[in-house]
C-alpha cells in the first residue's frame, strides 16, 4: 500500500510534469527554462531537480509511462500464455494510452519532432525498453530460450508500437487507433509484409 508522503511525491512529479508540458506547448521546448518550470508548479529548482535531473526527462516521461504500463501489461499475463497472447496485451496497453490521452500525445510528438536532442532520448527510451522486454521473453522460458529469438521479438513488438503511434500521429489523430492496431497485425499475421531472405542458395549456409 502506499503511504501518504509516497502519495504526494507521485502527485508533485505529476504536477511538475503537466506543468513542464503545457509551457512547452505554449512557448517551445528550447525557449522554456528550468527555472520557469519551477515557478509555474510552485516549487524550487532543486526540488524540481529531485523529481526529474534534466528538461528533456519531462517531456520524455510521459512516453516512459506509457512503455512502464505496456510492460506491466506483459507482466501481468501468466507465464504459460501463449507469448503472442502476451504480446498482445502490450499493444492493446498501447491502444488505450492513446486513446485516453490524444491530445497530448499529439502535443507531445510535434515537440519530438521539432527537437533534434529530444528524438535522440526517444530513440534511447525505446531501445532499453526492447532490451527490457526481450530479457523478459527469456525469463519466461527459464533462460532457456533463444537470445536471437527473443530480440528479433522485442524489436518486432516496439516496431509495431512505434508505427502505429506514428501513422496515428501523422493523420492528426483522426483515424481510429483501433483500426490503425487491426491493419498492422492483419498485415503482419497475413506474411504479406516481406522480411529480408537470402537467395535460395544461401539458405542454410554456414558461410
Amino acid at each position: 500500500m502506499v503511504g501518504l508522503r509516497e502519495a504526494k511525491m507521485e502527485r508533485t512529479r505529476r504536477f511538475i510534469a503537466d506543468t513542464a508540458f503545457d509551457l512547452f506547448v505554449a512557448q517551445g521546448y528550447d525557449d522554456t527554462t528550468i527555472e520557469q518550470i519551477a515557478a509555474a508548479a510552485e516549487v524550487g529548482t532543486r526540488t524540481l531537480y529531485r523529481y526529474y535531473s534534466t528538461k528533456e526527462a519531462l517531456v520524455v516521461t510521459f512516453v516512459e509511462n506509457g512503455l512502464d504500463a505496456a510492460m506491466d501489461a506483459f507482466l501481468a499475463q501468466p507465464d504459460d500464455t501463449p507469448l503472442a497472447g502476451a504480446l498482445h496485451a502490450v499493444i492493446d496497453s498501447v491502444e488505450h494510452t492513446i486513446s485516453a490521452n490524444p491530445a497530448r500525445l499529439l502535443a507531445l510528438y510535434e515537440i519530438f519532432d521539432k527537437t533534434t536532442g529530444l528524438r535522440a532520448g526517444l530513440a534511447d527510451l525505446c531501445w532499453s525498453w526492447r532490451q527490457r522486454l526481450a530479457q523478459e521473453i527469456l525469463r519466461r522460458e527459464d533462460g532457456a530460450g533463444d537470445v536471437l529469438f527473443a530480440a528479433l521479438t522485442a524489436a518486432s513488438t516496439m516496431n509495431v508500437i512505434e508505427v502505429i503511434v506514428q501513422t496515428w500521429t501523422v493523420n492528426g489523430g483522426h483515424v481510429d487507433v483501433a483500426d490503425i492496431v487491426r491493419a498492422a497485425l492483419e498485415l503482419l499475421h497475413s506474411k504479406a509484409i516481406p522480411v529480408p531472405l537470402p537467395p535460395a542458395g544461401l539458405v542454410g549456409s554456414a558461410s
